[in-house]
């Protein structure tokens, strides 16, 4: 069931009984609990909204949960300390284990004819970007989202079985690359973990923080000599190969310490062309091309030499960013969600509007942050701004005019408890993290994740 929520306004609201009726509170529909939808719901509950948070998963959080490296506990705590007081406002509603898309338990336009003034998605990018290179789909290769919701303990992912062998290559060179090193070698222990740099030293997209926790396995001989081969190159567009090490030498006085034989090595000028299988169906080998770097006005591109070499490793993880998930049912553009080009709620010059069409014509209530706005940019303090940003946009949309219908949240509450009677809502996510503590008190562990939803839900419905 759907917690019913108080009619309340805020002076926000009140001051503009010429746009919104004071009769009429706004109700606004949060699809997606992540950053980027917990702090609009947080802009939106003081512009005078009520909100219902729509969930794929049971738990919130996002990538905020199931994102973070495991052993990151004060980070994690903290949030999810700003998540409570979010989700137990008066003026929120959440309904977890509900999945909305054209395949899920509802619809977008299904959401739409419940009532709500406005929609707001903030879902992530749920699919997995591709390279289009032959062999992709092998025994042994991997997203790093799969990845990382199975260390992260996320059901489905958490008791899928990923098969893992003892040298693997992680094509992208950004910090979720180094937290899956991390793990790779701290829990797998497997012989060598190799990113592959498309472009060079300088190109680089993790920052030195995530650095620290991993440097001491970086091999530092093999990469003074990757640095080397790659200097002629770098020189070439006015790059310092000498800088290129400064990162690694800055974050050795702060190396987080490790047991484990595993090494961390960088094949820089390496762009994949081909995942060699062995005859079962498995890896043998990365094929990739020699790149160079060119000049392109102010910036640096690699450009393919045509000399192939193959990366002797068994498995092969691709960290190079996700993609929007096409069930949502939104105009496409790339591998983001199309937003208005005309819309007239920009907010900072940016639109965060999504339209019925490609060419967006008129406003349609639909809004987009976070990462479905922008796949795989930033992290939480990004999501955040983007979350609260998207709300300024459904704050001038609902006071430009628009004709709201007249309707209440108990109406709304009782469309959706007999559409998803099996939604999961707030009271009992707070019961499922007292189990979770307890449990974790008598395992003497920091923390501990129930990982399948079958768990959950028999726990959280338990007398």
């Amino acid at each position: 069931m759907i917690a019913l929520l108080y009619n309340r306004q805020s002076k926000w609201f009140v001051e503009r009984k010429s746009a919104v009726s004071e009769n009429i509170t706004p109700i606004v529909a949060i699809i997606g609990a992540g950053p980027a939808g917990l702090y609009a719901a947080k802009q939106l509950v003081a512009d005078g909204c009520q909100v219902v948070i729509f969930n794929r998963d049971i738990k919130p959080g996002g990538l905020a949960e199931y994102g973070i490296y495991p052993d990151k506990h004060r980070m994690k705590e903290g949030l999810r300390a700003q998540f409570r007081s979010i989700l137990s406002s008066p003026m929120v509603s959440y309904a977890g284990n509900v999945c909305v898309g054209n395949d899920g338990d509802v619809t977008l336009e299904e959401l739409r004819d419940m009532g709500f003034h406005a929609i707001l998605a903030t879902v992530g990018a749920q699919g997995d970007k591709q390279l289009g290179i032959p062999g992709e789909d092998v025994q042994g290769v991997y997203h790093a989202k799969e990845v990382v919701y199975h260390y992260n303990r996320l059901p489905p992912y958490s008791r899928r079985e990923l098969k893992i062998g003892k040298r693997v290559a992680i094509v992208g060179v950004g910090n979720v690359m180094l937290d899956i090193a991390r793990w790779l070698m701290d829990e797998k222990r497997v012989d060598v973990v190799m990113a592959v740099a498309r472009r060079g030293p300088a190109e680089v997209k993790f920052d030195r923080h995530e650095l620290e926790m991993v440097v001491s396995l970086v091999d530092m001989q093999d990469l003074t000599e990757q640095i080397k081969l790659a200097a002629p190159v770098m020189q070439a567009v006015g790059q310092d190969p000498q800088d290129a090490l400064t990162i690694y030498s800055d974050a050795m006085p702060h190396a987080g310490q490790h047991d484990t034989p595993s090494r961390l090595t960088i094949r820089f000028l390496s762009s994949p062309r081909r995942i060699l299988t062995n005859g079962q169906g498995g890896v043998r080998g990365l094929e990739v091309e020699a790149t160079t770097l060119v000049q392109q006005g102010d910036a640096v591109k690699a450009a393919g030499t045509g000399v192939l070499h193959t990366l002797d490793v068994d498995t092969v993880i691709f960290a190079i960013g996700d993609t929007v998930d096409t069930n949502l049912g939104l105009p496409m553009d790339g591998n983001q969600f199309v937003k208005n080009p005309h819309s007239r709620f920009l907010v900072e010059g940016e639109s965060y509007e999504s339209c019925a069409s490609a060419q967006g014509e008129q406003p349609c209530g639909v809004f987009v942050a976070g990462w479905a706005r922008k796949a795989s940019t930033g992290v939480v303090g990004v999501a955040r701004r983007d979350g609260t940003r998207a709300a300024d946009a459904i704050r001038l949309f609902l006071t430009s005019g628009v004709k709201l219908k007249n309707v209440t949240l108990a109406e709304i509450c009782r469309k959706i408890s007999q559409r998803l009677p099996d939604s999961i809502n707030y009271p009992q996510i707070a019961k499922l993290e007292e189990f979770e503590r307890l449990k974790a008190s008598e395992l003497g562990v920091e923390e501990f994740k129930f990982d399948t939803n079958e768990e959950m839900l028999c726990l959280m419905n338990a007398k």
